[in-house]
C-alpha cells in the first residue's frame, strides 16, 4: 500500500467518525431535550404554581440557572486541564441530571399535601441550582467540543439540522408531557412525577449517545499563551496556580476589542429579552385563564415554526453570515412583547386562541434565527484556542444579565396588577430594540 493509499484510508476513516460523532452529537440533543423541557419552562413553572409558588418564586426558576453561568469560565478552565472532553462531561452532567432523583423520590413517599407543599418548592428551587452549577461546569467544554467537530462549511447546515430534531422531540414532548400531567388520575403533581422518571432516563441516555462521539484532547489546542500548570504536591501552590490559570484564560478574551462588542450586546440582550419572557407564561396561565394543555401545545407549535425556519436561516447563516441574521431577527423578536398589549381588546379576546397561535408561530420562526446565530457567531469570532474561555464568558456575562432581567422583571410582576405588567413587556421592547445596537459594530469572519 502506498502513502497516498494510506492517507486516503485515514482521510476516509476520518470523515465516517466524524459523520457518526454528529448523527450522535444529534440524537444526543434529542434526548437532552426531553430532560430540559420537562426539568423547566412550562411545565416546571406549572408545577410550582400547582405546589402554591409566587410569582418572584417562578422567576427565579428562571434566574437561577442563568447566574449559574458564571461558573461557565472555572468550568472551561478545568476543561481546558483535562485530557478528554468526554470525560469531563460526564463528570458534569450526569450529577446534574441524576439530583432529580431526589425530588422524584420525595413526591413518591411524601406526596404534595399542604404541609409539604412549601418544602416542595424550596427543594425544587434547591436542585435547579445545584443542576445548573454543575451543568454550566461543562456547558463551555461541550461547546468547543461540538465547535472542533463541525466543519465549517457545513456549521449552519449542522446545527439547523441538529436543532430541527431537537425542536420534533420538544414538538412531541412538550403536548404529551402535559397531557399526562393535566389528566392523571393521582392529579398534576402526581403527574408531573411520572413525566420526571421520563425526562431522567432520556438524561441519562443522552450521555450514553456520547460514547459514539471523537473524543477531543483539549491539551492539542494549548498556545503558549495559555499557560497550563501541572499539579504539585503544595495543595496552596496548586491552588494558586489554578486561580493563576482562571486569571489568564479570563484576561485573554478581552484583548480583543470585537469580542467586547459582541459581549457587551450578548448582556443586554439578555436582560432585555429576560424582562418579559419568563412571564408569557405565568400571564397566559394566570390573566388569560389559559389551561397547561394549551399552554403547551402553543409552545409545541411556536418550537414546530422553529423547525422548519432553521432549515432556511441555516441555508442563510452559510450564505450571508450570522450577523445580518442576529440583527433582522434581533429586529423583530424586539416587537414581541408589545403583542401582549393588544389581548385587552374586545375584538381580541374574541379570537384569542387564533391571536396566540400566530403570535406563537411568529414567535417561534424569529427565535430560531437568534437560537442559531447565537450560536455560530460566536465560533466565528473566537479564536479556537479560546473557543472554550469565551463561550464560558459569554455565557456568564449573558447569565449575569438575564438573571438581572428576571429577577426585576419579577419584582415588577410580584407588585404589578393586571395592567401593571403590560409595562413590563413594553420596557422590555424597548430596551430590546436598544440591545441590538451594539450588534451593528460586531465583525464576523
Amino acid at each position: 500500500m502506498t502513502i497516498e493509499t494510506h492517507t486516503k484510508e485515514v482521510d476516509k476513516d476520518h470523515k465516517v467518525s466524524v459523520r457518526t460523532s454528529l448523527r450522535a452529537s444529534t440524537i444526543d440533543g434529542g434526548l437532552s431535550t426531553i430532560f430540559s423541557n420537562i426539568t423547566g419552562g412550562v411545565l416546571l413553572s406549572s408545577f410550582l404554581l400547582d405546589l402554591g409558588a409566587s410569582p418572584f418564586e417562578i422567576g427565579m426558576v428562571s434566574s437561577l440557572p442563568m447566574l449559574a453561568n458564571l461558573l461557565q469560565p472555572l468550568g472551561a478552565l478545568l476543561s481546558n486541564r483535562s485530557y478528554s472532553r468526554h470525560d469531563y462531561g460526564i463528570w458534569t452532567f450526569l450529577p446534574s441530571r441524576l439530583l432529580w432523583l431526589v425530588l422524584l423520590v420525595c413526591l413518591i413517599f411524601k406526596g404534595a399535601n399542604a404541609g409539604v407543599s412549601e418544602q416542595l418548592v424550596y427543594l425544587t428551587l434547591t436542585l435547579v441550582v445545584a443542576s445548573s452549577i454543575f451543568a454550566a461546569l461543562g456547558s463551555a467544554s461541550w461547546m468547543s467540543w461540538l465547535a472542533a467537530l463541525v466543519p465549517s462549511k457545513l456549521r449552519g447546515r449542522y446545527y439547523s439540522i441538529r436543532n430541527v430534531v431537537s425542536n420534533i422531540v420538544s414538538l412531541l414532548c412538550l403536548p404529551i408531557a402535559s397531557f399526562v400531567v393535566s389528566y392523571w388520575q393521582g392529579g398534576a403533581i402526581a403527574g408531573y412525577g411520572i413525566v420526571l422518571s421520563i425526562s431522567i432516563l432520556a438524561g441519562l441516555a443522552s450521555l450514553a449517545c456520547q460514547q459514539f462521539m471523537i473524543d477531543i484532547n483539549p491539551q492539542k489546542y494549548q498556545t503558549p499563551c495559555q499557560v497550563e500548570y501541572e499539579p504539585e504536591s503544595d495543595q496552596t501552590n496548586y491552588l494558586a496556580d489554578l486561580f493563576n490559570g482562571l486569571i489568564n484564560n479570563l484576561i485573554s478574551p478581552f484583548k480583543d476589542r470585537n469580542l467586547i462588542v459582541f459581549l457587551i450586546y450578548f448582556a443586554f440582550w439578555g436582560f432585555a429579552v429576560n424582562l418579559s419572557t419568563p412571564f408569557f407564561n405565568l400571564y397566559m396561565l394566570e390573566n388569560l385563564g389559559v389551561d397547561i394543555t394549551w399552554v403547551t401545545l402553543f409552545s409545541s407549535l411556536g418550537s414546530g415554526a422553529n423547525m422548519l425556519m432553521l432549515l432556511v436561516w441555516g441555508r442563510l447563516s452559510d450564505r450571508v453570515g450570522n450577523r445580518p441574521l442576529l440583527i433582522f431577527a434581533g429586529l423583530a423578536i424586539a416587537i414581541t412583547p408589545l403583542f401582549w398589549l393588544f389581548t385587552g381588546i374586545p375584538q381580541v379576546q374574541s379570537q384569542l386562541w387564533i391571536y396566540l397561535l400566530i403570535f406563537h408561530l411568529f414567535l417561534g420562526g424569529a427565535w430560531a434565527a437568534i437560537d442559531l446565530g447565537s450560536n455560530n457567531i460566536q465560533i466565528a469570532i473566537a479564536p479556537i484556542q479560546h473557543h472554550a474561555t469565551f463561550f464560558a464568558i459569554a455565557s456568564a456575562i449573558a447569565g449575569i444579565g438575564s438573571a438581572l432581567g428576571t429577577t426585576v422583571g419579577g419584582i415588577l410582576a410580584q407588585n404589578a396588577h393586571y395592567e401593571g405588567i403590560f409595562g413590563v413587556f413594553f420596557l422590555s421592547a424597548i430596551l430590546r430594540l436598544v440591545a441590538v445596537i451594539p450588534l451593528l459594530f460586531v465583525r464576523e469572519k
